[in-house]
């Protein structure tokens, strides 16, 4: 689902869709994703949020249920921050190695979209 991109970041292609509330992608997925990427030796908590970025805004990704496989759900506002038309539209978004993800959450009330910066 990602790939390596560069020192801070994974690139992966995910569908982006509107959604009310904070950001999340499908549970299953959330959790695969957060013991791989963001997991070390020992035991992972898989429930921690992952940092995505689309467009240039952060954002703390939590899992759900009622989201579609492949797809993330994004409040109205990071849509049209990212410029993202005619939803659900196939995009390229970046997913925030773990120390990088940890440096954004460590700064930001995850509540609000997170500090941008560039790749």
């Amino acid at each position: 689902m990602f790939e390596q991109f560069s020192r801070g970041y994974y690139l992966g292609r995910l569908y982006v869709e509107p959604r009310d509330g904070g950001a999340a992608m499908c549970r299953d997925q959330h959790e695969r994703v957060n013991q791989q990427l963001y997991g070390d030796e020992g035991v992972t908590r898989t429930d921690l949020p992952l940092v995505m970025k689309l467009g240039r805004r952060h954002f703390p990704v939590h899992g759900d249920d009622e989201v579609p496989a492949d797809t993330l759900a994004v409040p109205e506002a990071v849509l049209a921050a990212a410029d993202v038309r005619n939803p659900p539209s196939l995009k390229e978004v970046f997913l925030a190695k773990a120390d990088h993800a940890a440096q954004l959450l460590s700064v930001a009330d995850t509540a609000e979209p997170l500090p941008d910066s560039a790749v």
